[in-house]
């Protein structure tokens, strides 16, 4: 790998400003904001339904949209999809819900947004090239915004996410639901307690992908589904002949759809990483991935149309107040991390997230769920430190209250934009195959000229963000 060569100085340079600018926008997304000002004009007042627009009613999007029909707080007024099927499941279920048939349906999320005046909040759970706009849209047009992870397609639209949200004060939250959970906040005490020390190393293992990575585009062209709306579907991404091989759900392994394995599950865990260890900006990423053979296995290059099949992807994040440098390593497609000693032989479980301190390790599942120290017999001795951190009323109450005029939803999109720009930049290492050197403030690589094409990438007219 290439790295410049006044490597120390760069990271002198860069980690004060990258760790001031990241500290700011944690205590802006962490700060309690009155409702008057987080909602202005457009909080709903406790004695009104929450008038929900369902944007992307498929698998995912359908579940999400029946969590909040169960909840007696809200009313789904309209879903939005481009697939006529899922919009009349979707619409069906609701009216079934409310015994009536007012649910109005759109296959276009720009019609719904301008007609439909009633919608205070909406939910948008399409594929991820899609997040943005979407929800730059109505944030602007001053809808409330639950958006399922990952947060953006590209590191400059998750930037722009937080900024849209901070100027038109609406309130958002990601869909990571474990942000919420008791287990994150028992790392944070811990590890905050000291009980293992300074943490230097942390390891985050995924058994992803589960749909088909290290691909080619197809050749063949079959005809479009005629309920599918193809050209809306493909939104901001370059146009290209329909196929099957893209949807449903197999889209995140392509490159301008999804975000691969680390886009996908890894804001689950770095939502908890960044909690604990009071991460912003890193200063530096590098990646290593599988290789692809287009036509002979003496011509391996870089797939630039799906991710690899297996990747590792190393971050370095500078000093934190009380806090040291510390490293996050990201593994996926059958890659691990070294097998702890504390294990004592035992196999590592299929996917986890482990914290390296000076005096000790904590094991978790994936995301930090059941975290214990290792070996057992350092849990057993474990006196566990007071309660410190508030407890959540739920993932998707903490929304539901900010869009009255309570405090900001924990995932909001100021903190899981900061979040979201740290993680999608080791997929801009997976592109390039080169160590990084991040000037985050001005999401820059400084190292690497052509590395900053994948920052971001021009919409197929005449969408905009």
């Amino acid at each position: 790998m290439n790295e410049n060569k006044n490597t120390d100085q760069h990271k002198k340079e860069l980690s004060r400003r990258d760790f001031m600018g990241g500290a700011a926008a944690i205590a802006t997304a962490f700060t309690f904001v009155p409702g008057s000002v987080l909602a202005g004009s457009r909080r709903v007042p406790p004695n009104e339904k929450i008038n929900i627009g369902c944007i992307g009613v498929g698998d995912q999007g359908s579940r999400d949209m029946q969590t909040f029909l169960a909840k007696d707080s809200v009313r789904i007024v309209a879903v939005c999809d481009v697939d006529a099927n899922n919009r009349k499941k979707a619409a069906d279920i609701v009216n079934e819900k409310y015994n009536s048939r007012a649910c109005r349906t759109y296959n276009d999320f720009r019609e719904m947004l301008e007609k439909h005046k009633g919608i205070d909040a909406v939910l948008v759970v399409t594929p991820d090239h899609t997040h943005a706009p979407i929800s730059v849209a109505a944030m602007k047009a001053g809808k409330h915004v639950y958006c399922q992870k990952p947060l953006t397609h590209t590191v400059l639209e998750a930037r722009r996410m937080a900024e849209t949200a901070r100027k038109y004060k609406v309130a958002t939250q990601l869909g990571t639901v474990n942000q919420a959970s008791e287990d994150s906040r028992l790392l944070r005490e811990w590890i905050w307690a000291g009980a293992i020390g300074s943490v230097r190393e942390v390891h985050n293992w995924s058994n992803r992908p589960i749909w088909p990575q290290g691909i080619d585009r197809p050749t063949e062209t079959p005809p479009v589904p005629s309920t599918l709306d193809w050209d809306l579907w493909l939104g901001p991404a370059p146009q290209r002949p329909y196929h099957p091989i893209y949807l449903p759900l197999v889209w995140r392994g392509w490159w301008d759809f999804g975000n691969g394995a680390l886009g996908d599950m890894g804001c689950y865990s770095f939502d908890t990483i960044f909690r604990v260890l009071k991460l912003a900006h890193p200063v530096s990423v590098e990646a290593s991935g599988s290789a692809f053979a287009p036509k002979m296995w003496n011509q391996l290059q870089i797939n630039t149309e799906t991710y690899p099949r297996a990747s590792v992807i190393r971050w370095q994040f500078p000093p934190r107040p009380g806090m040291p440098p510390v490293t996050v390593t990201w593994y996926d497609g059958g890659m691990f991390p070294p097998e702890p000693d504390e294990l004592k032989g035992q196999p590592l479980q299929r996917e986890g997230l482990l914290f390296v301190g000076d005096r000790g390790k904590i094991l978790c599942g994936f995301a930090g769920g059941g975290p214990r120290l290792i070996p057992e017999s350092r849990m057993q001795a474990f006196k566990r430190p007071p309660r410190t951190l508030p407890r959540s009323i739920g993932h998707h109450d903490e929304w539901l209250r900010a869009c009255r005029g309570g405090e900001a939803a924990g995932a909001n999109f100021e903190y899981s934009g900061l979040v979201t720009q740290a993680l999608l930049l080791g997929n801009v290492a997976l592109r390039t195959r080169r160590k990084l050197y991040w000037d985050g403030r001005n999401l820059k690589v400084t190292n690497l000229a052509e590395a900053n094409k994948y920052i971001h990438f021009d919409y197929r007219r005449p969408w905009t963000l």
